[in-house]
């Protein structure tokens, strides 16, 4: 059998992909064979031929290729289409050049735009293995090409001003056919298609020119599988990687799907000339758009003729146009243009495909053998992953797999399980969970420490001269583990599969186990002595294996040692074109130790802990510096930086303020407001920030600025629906553009025309009592001299306990000759003040003595409300509103919209007001809960699953409801006297509120279970509570009228102290701004609202002249809060220190506590966020970590 070399090509450049459809069946043997193996694992060979050029510099390779389908890379400086500045093109033998690597024919063959760059001057499944089709190209700047290109584009585009080409880069297609076996062998009847391609470029802008024969397309389709597809012709950018995802790029389609727009190509112009197209594909600095030439009406052929303007770039000779003598070398010129590089000379601008490889804390530099990225000072990892020098490192991810245990042949299966680990990255500690491991099997993994130690290896801490596995492959690679027991043979595979920092900013990972382990009995422990590792490096390769001792301590107190062997394999992707990235150390030692393992069976999680260095083999001289002990003291978010001797400083990393001893976090979303662009949020993490787009908007292509989605609108919200009037009917939007209307209760109709219903009817009242009919409703009422609520009347008025106790101490009534005289209070009694429905007023005075106090329902005295002469307390309404007669609402809640909103309660309901920016938009203010007979004080917003959650005092209960429809449910119904004010932890998915009765502050899990009291001494009358769930805090006020004070403490009720005791009258309100660290409370007694740092204790007041605040709560720079005295939510600009906007609602009675559900939940995370901090039970987080702890109900079970 003979190798048939189907044609020779003259290149420079490089092989980029080779598609082959079949492969060569011998292979002549050759000095100096180029192998490529293809996807499918077939094994290729190039036969390369050296020739030296003409220029003495450059070197031609003449490459006989037994390949169908060629792409190659050509290297340019051509400046092209929408945001892109390439360096590098390939050319494909199917009739286009791509801007970046394409994908396998099946992919792009019939669909424009494809998912890569492309510019198609004539695109299909096109054959040039038959000798006769051919592909030419080279980049020229010889003044003939450039004058052509001018003359082109100056005809195109008339009213511009003229152009002048400074490099083009020229593209030929000479009779090429489809890919389809020919009629004869020799190809001579085959139809053929010739074209051109010619890009051209100046300083400021790029243009393409396509030319295309004068015998016409002589095929406008080519076969793909069993069906012909039209060809295609246009520009694209491809796919672009945003923010999350990745989404069609622009492109602009100079060709449709139907056949006769490809015949028009050589028929047609845009430039003036038949079958010439000019088309503008970018302008700096921009590159934003394709814009098509203007002239498009035809020559006639006289004009033609004259002008002679039709003629191809020479250089590249075939039929038509004439080009000379066919086998005339083509010179490939050098790179002559260089973009402006003003301070690193090795750093170049570079297509969107490749910069978008690299990290945003990394640059992309450039190599005689092409691009890589490096992580900038401050930094470290490959480039591709960066992550900030000293900052804590977290990985989260799912372990899975089939496990056997001793000799079992039932194996437990892994489904999910969540692994968990966090790393102390200056003194290279480490901790591992994995979660919901059952006890069959967790005593018998407590020897595999090593499912974290590649954590431990990644992030260990360095020695001089040596690096880790983050620093050197960054955090996407393959890890292949196999673990054989001895003497047993039992075999484990571990495999883990690292993919990068996530959105989060957390390495994820995944975890599969298969094999069998031999069993450690249930109560034994495992102890792991100290050892050292030897990790050897190579291309691509990382290997290393030990043998490693454990012990295992039974139950009975024996003891017994152990081994196993450890061989483990991890594969990367390196950046081949960096020659400095070689110099790393063929060998390194990991040395481990302090290594904790332990499996709690309770709670069913498996827990590792290590101590990891990275090193020399040999073990070096051993270092005293503290940076390389991890004996610094040094904040756990800062690096630090070693000195001569033991010498050494302390930095915090980036994104973090502070003297290294202590790091605090850089609020980039508040010292640069404008940081993200329009209809985005900043939300601040540690260390860094991340922009969200709004609800209805989604990021552009730049990835950084955010646009509207084009999704359905809802006519309900809209208004735009043809349901009846909101009092009347209900309009429910079921997706798309569909609705559906329908009658509120008390009224009958199809929705769109409502009318009430009469409910006054024979005996719906009482016998005694006249039935009103209302809108939607009706009412009873007791007729004169009858008493009662209209259901049931009588002719004798039965007293409350208010009146029976008032009139008790008047006295009965006494009868003179002057007739009955009205009962008088003894002199220096006091006498109970009863309101219109006989209840107790909440504000009781002894208008002998001058002193007012609060009491509860019953009539009791609140301690500590007692006020002096002069000044009467702020106490709450019990309850005191008429219960309504006949039907009453649901107690449903109506769906709000998208964004921000403020929520406040108002007696027995709670209100929204929708906010835009920082503004109320008042006119949107809507119910969002009817609970009536109720009176609601505090409210609290988890912004995870969008639940409102309250308390209220009629029945003491603590309820929640979401805000996006449903009914309310009630959390807490018990050991409640008078719950007041609630803050939820979204983090740690608890809640907290105070008990001003029982004088106590409680925590529960959101479903109201896991209850603990965590603060019962030294309160009076607690009210507001507000947690900060990143930093571990907690704070509440206690109004106490003899000692009011601001306190605070941790959220597992420790480290409490006072944070304000000095003038201070009645602290209602608090709030705390996550973004400034401001803990803000307004002060009905000194009518003023006031700020402070809890952690400085800079206190300074915001406004005053403020009247009888109630609930506050922070949003940006205002902060809002609810007046009792002017019945509205008023809004202060803090950093102008004046109320900017009032809102009184349209009922005016008192308004009670006040929150913001936020559109998307604030940044930060705490101890208990992930995994409930591994603690089984209440997990309460701290400003250093949390406390694991029990349920006040829960007897005799070990919680941690």
């Amino acid at each position: 059998m003979v190798i048939r070399y189907d044609h020779i090509w003259t290149f420079r450049g490089s092989v980029v992909t080779v598609e082959t459809l079949s492969s060569c069946t011998t292979l002549i043997p050759h000095s100096n064979p180029w192998r490529w193996i293809n996807d499918s694992g077939w094994t290729h060979w190039v036969y390369v031929q050296l020739m030296t050029d003409w220029t003495e510099k450059d070197t031609v390779y003449s490459v006989f290729l037994c390949f169908y389908k060629i792409t190659f890379e050509l290297t340019l400086n051509v400046m092209f289409l929408i945001t892109s500045m390439l360096s590098r093109l390939q050319i494909n033998t199917n009739g286009f050049v791509a801007t970046s690597e394409p994908s396998g024919e099946s992919s792009y063959l019939g669909n424009m735009p494809p998912k890569f760059g492309i510019i198609a001057a004539l695109q299909g499944d096109l054959d040039t293995s038959d000798g006769v089709g051919r592909v030419f190209y080279r980049q020229d700047s010889s003044p003939d090409v450039l004058r052509q290109a001018a003359d082109h584009i100056n005809r195109a585009f008339p009213e511009d001003d003229e152009v002048s080409p400074t490099h083009a880069a020229v593209v030929t297609w000479v009779g090429v056919a489809t890919q389809e076996a020919p009629s004869r062998g020799d190809g001579i009847d085959t139809r053929r298609n010739t074209f051109q391609l010619v890009l051209a470029s100046l300083e400021t802008a790029s243009y393409a020119v396509v030319l295309y024969a004068r015998d016409g397309v002589q095929f406008t389709s080519t076969p793909v599988g069993d069906r012909p597809m039209v060809m295609h012709s246009g520009f694209s950018k491809g796919l672009v990687r945003g923010f999350l995802f990745s989404s069609q790029g622009p492109y602009y389609r100079t060709s449709t799907d139907d056949e006769a727009s490809v015949q028009a190509l050589a028929e047609e112009t845009n430039s003036g000339l038949r079958g010439v197209w000019v088309y503008e594909i970018g302008t700096s600095p921009y590159f934003s758009n394709v814009a098509p030439g203007e002239v498009t009406d035809l020559p006639t052929e006289e004009e033609h003729g004259a002008s002679n303007q039709r003629r191809p770039f020479d250089g590249q000779q075939v039929e038509y146009p004439p080009y000379g003598s066919e086998g005339e070398q083509i010179q490939i010129h050098s790179v002559q243009y260089q973009p402006h590089q003003p301070d690193n000379p090795e750093v170049v601008v570079v297509d969107d495909t490749d910069i978008n490889k690299c990290s945003q804390f990394a640059d992309c530099q450039d190599y005689s053998a092409g691009f890589c990225c490096h992580c900038r000072p401050g930094f470290y990892g490959n480039g591709i992953q960066c992550v900030a020098e000293g900052k804590p490192q977290r990985m989260n991810g799912k372990v899975n797999g089939r496990v056997l245990v001793g000799g079992s042949a039932s194996p437990v299966e892994f489904s999910s399980n969540d692994l968990h680990s966090y790393v102390v990255v200056n003194d290279g500690r480490s901790y591992v969970a994995i979660s919901d491991i059952p006890p069959s099997v967790g005593p018998s993994l407590q020897p595999l420490s090593a499912l974290g130690g590649v954590i431990g290896w990644a992030f260990a801490l360095e020695q001089p001269g040596f690096k880790n596995g983050f620093s050197i492959i960054g955090g996407e690679f393959v890890r292949q583990a196999e673990v054989t027991f001895l003497p047993g043979n039992e075999k484990l595979t571990i495999r883990q599969e690292f993919k990068g920092i996530d959105e989060h900013d957390h390495l994820a990972v995944s975890t599969t186990l298969e094999g069998r382990v031999p069993e450690v009995p249930r109560g034994a422990t495992v102890q792991i002595d100290p050892y050292s590792e030897i990790y050897q490096y190579s291309n691509n390769l990382i290997t290393s294996s030990s043998t490693r001792d454990y012990t295992v301590s039974f139950p009975d107190g024996s003891t017994e040692t152990r081994t196993y062997q450890w061989r483990q394999t991890i594969t990367f992707q390196s950046c081949q074109n960096d020659e400095s990235s070689r110099d790393t150390r063929p060998t390194q030692m990991l040395s481990v130790d302090q290594v904790f393992v332990m499996f709690d069976a309770q709670s069913e999680i498996i827990r590792f802990a290590m101590s990891n260095k990275i090193g020399d083999v040999n073990g070096g001289q051993p270092q005293e510096n503290p940076c390389f002990t991890g004996r610094h003291g040094c904040d756990t978010n800062a690096v630090c930086r070693p000195g001569s001797g033991t010498q050494f400083t302390c930095e915090c990393a980036a994104g973090f303020i502070g003297d290294g001893r202590l790091c605090e976090d850089v609020d980039e979303c508040r010292e640069n407001p404008q940081i993200c662009s329009s209809h985005a949020i900043c939300n601040n993490h540690p260390g860094t920030f991340r922009c969200e787009c709004d609800d209805g908007y989604q990021f552009a292509n730049d990835g950084h600025s955010c646009v509207a989605v084009d999704g359905p609108i809802d006519p309900c919200e809209e208004g735009t629906h043809t349901c009846d009037i909101p009092e009347r009917a209900q309009c429910t939007y079921t997706g798309g553009s569909a609705y559906i209307c329908s009658c509120l209760p008390g009224f009958v109709g199809d929705g769109r025309v409502c009318q009430d219903v009469d409910e006054c009817q024979p005996g719906r009242c009482h016998q005694d009592a006249i039935c009103y009919n209302t809108q939607g409703s009706y009412t009873c009422q007791c007729r004169p001299g009858y008493y009662g609520d209209g259901v049931y009347c009588s002719s004798e008025k039965t007293k409350t306990q208010c009146e029976a106790h008032r009139d008790r101490l008047l006295g009965t009534t006494e009868i003179s000759i002057r007739g009955p005289r009205p009962p008088y209070p003894p002199v220096g009694q006091y006498i109970p003040t009863c309101d219109e429905n006989g209840a107790y007023e909440p504000t009781q005075c002894h208008g002998s003595i001058g002193q007012c106090w609060c009491v509860d329902p019953n009539g009791r005295e609140i301690p500590g409300t007692r006020s002096g002469p002069g000044t009467r307390p702020m106490c709450i309404d019990h309850g005191g509103v008429p219960p309504p007669i006949g039907p009453t609402p649901r107690p449903d809640v109506h769906p709000l919209p998208p964004g921000t909103h403020l929520l406040y309660a108002q007696s027995g309901r709670i209100e929204h007001v929708p906010l835009e920016g920082y503004d109320m938009k008042k006119d949107d203010a809507k119910p969002l809960l009817h609970l009536p007979e109720k009176v609601i004080i505090g409210v609290a917003y988890d912004c995870v699953d969008k639940m409102v959650y309250w308390t209220e005092i009629t029945s003491p209960s603590i309820s929640r409801a979401s805000i996006q429809g449903g009914e309310p449910t009630a959390v807490i119904t018990t050991e409640l006297d008078s719950p007041e004010g609630i803050t939820v932890d979204h983090l740690s998915r608890t809640m907290f509120w105070t008990d001003s009765v029982k004088d106590r502050i409680e925590v529960a899990s959101l479903e109201g279970t896991q209850r603990r009291v965590i603060v019962d001494s030294d309160l009076v009358n607690p009210r507001a509570i507000i947690a900060d769930p990143p930093n571990g805090n907690l704070y509440w006020a206690d109004w106490n009228r003899d000692a009011p004070k601001i306190e605070t403490s941790y959220m597992d009720g420790s480290s409490r102290r006072v944070l304000v005791k000095d003038d201070l009258g009645l602290p209602n309100g608090l709030t705390f701004d996550p973004q400034s660290s401001l803990l803000c409370w307004a002060d009905a007694g000194t009518h003023k609202m006031e700020c402070m740092n809890p952690g400085r204790g800079d206190r300074r007041q915001v406004l005053e002249g403020i009247q009888y605040p109630f609930g506050i709560t922070a949003f940006g720079k205002n902060i809002y809060y609810t007046d009792w005295r002017r019945d509205a939510v008023v809004a202060v600009d803090r950093y102008a220190g004046r109320e900017s906007d009032e809102f009184q609602p349209q009922k005016r009675t008192k308004l009670y506590g006040i929150t913001a559900a936020l559109s998307q939940c604030p940044s930060g995370q705490n101890y208990c966020s992930v995994n409930n901090g591994g603690c089984t039970r209440l997990c309460l987080a701290t400003p250093t970590g949390r406390t694991c702890t029990c349920p006040d109900n829960v007897v005799g079970v070990d919680c941690v």
